[in-house]
């Protein structure tokens, strides 16, 4: 969303741009393959271990939403431990839990077709962070991360990127998968239906502007000076339980100081809230603006890169 925009008043900065999932945005970034790679996942610390010197720099505050195609449902409500059934054995919609979130509503006796990413994602690992936190047994088995090994449902269809979930979606009725918010115009225009969450607090909310800050409102004072943290499950009555930093991962130590100097400008331009930050460009995407005390922290490590 940035780089139109920065390369057209910067006309003497060349910036390629590759859409991939954040596993090859991090694996690229570790490695040296490309200067920045964007992602929803923070480095873990065995990453960090392996890799000493990368920077995790939050830019802006993200989140997910689950999609189902299931027609004549409208307003579903599914939990974590429900969401982590659906992914780990044949499960019908009709399911006991299932109808028990939703009383009154006809749901088709039918068997759930879960999709799940088949490339690296940070949406998997925001996702399965999530059934890990809210649920104990997929914490103890499955985990999180942006690859797991997903449990044998026969039913399970595995798509790459945000735009094969969606197309995977589509194209099997009685389907559900979890999908980045920057795609929600996507899922909206393919008439795909959106399901409330249960939070921490209990309640049930979709993924709007005001639950999003309210969930990233709990937590800001948390993030720690590496900002590398969990924003899944937040504590608060309108908080959605799924939202996370969009990072860009990058080397502190440089080659040169001439690259680091144009990654330093660049990031800036994208974090400050008159320019990359500001709301005309992170709407484009649904993104959430960042708070001062998170922008002063991103600046902090934008500031530590050299050569």
């Amino acid at each position: 969303i940035w780089v139109p925009a920065y390369t057209h008043t910067h006309p003497g900065v060349r910036i390629t741009t590759a859409g991939t999932g954040s596993g090859t945005g991090i694996s690229e970034a570790t490695s040296g393959a490309v200067q920045i790679g964007a992602s929803d996942a923070y480095l873990s610390d065995a990453q960090m271990l392996k890799t000493p010197g990368m920077l995790n720099i939050p830019l802006a505050i993200s989140g997910q939403h689950i999609n189902s195609n299931l027609p004549g449902v409208t307003g579903l409500k599914l939990s974590g431990p429900v969401l982590a059934k659906i992914y780990s054995q044949s499960t019908y919609w009709d399911d006991p839990d299932i109808a028990r979130l939703n009383p009154g509503v006809k749901l088709p006796h039918e068997k759930i077709i879960p999709i799940h990413r088949s490339d690296g994602s940070g949406d998997t690992f925001i996702f399965t962070q999530y059934l890990s936190f809210s649920t104990p047994s997929w914490k103890d088995g499955p985990g999180f991360g942006t690859n797991v090994s997903w449990p044998a449902v026969p039913e399970a269809i595995g798509a790459k990127g945000n735009d094969g979930m969606v197309s995977a979606l589509e194209q099997n009725k009685y389907s559900i998968a979890y999908v980045g918010i920057s795609w929600l115009a996507q899922a909206t225009k393919a008439g795909l239906g959106e399901a409330l969450l249960q939070n921490r607090d209990g309640n049930f909310v979709l993924p709007t502007a005001d639950t999003i800050k309210a969930a990233a409102d709990a937590l800001f004072d948390k993030t720690p000076k590496d900002e590398r943290i969990s924003l899944i499950f937040a504590p608060g009555a309108q908080s959605y339980p799924i939202i996370n930093y969009e990072y860009v991962i990058v080397k502190q130590k440089q080659p040169d100081a001439d690259t680091a100097k144009a990654i330093k400008d660049f990031l800036t331009w994208g974090l400050d809230p008159n320019n990359g930050g500001a709301a005309s460009y992170l709407d484009k995407v649904h993104f959430q603006p960042l708070p001062a005390s998170i922008v002063k922290l991103s600046q902090d490590q934008i500031n530590s890169i050299g050569s």
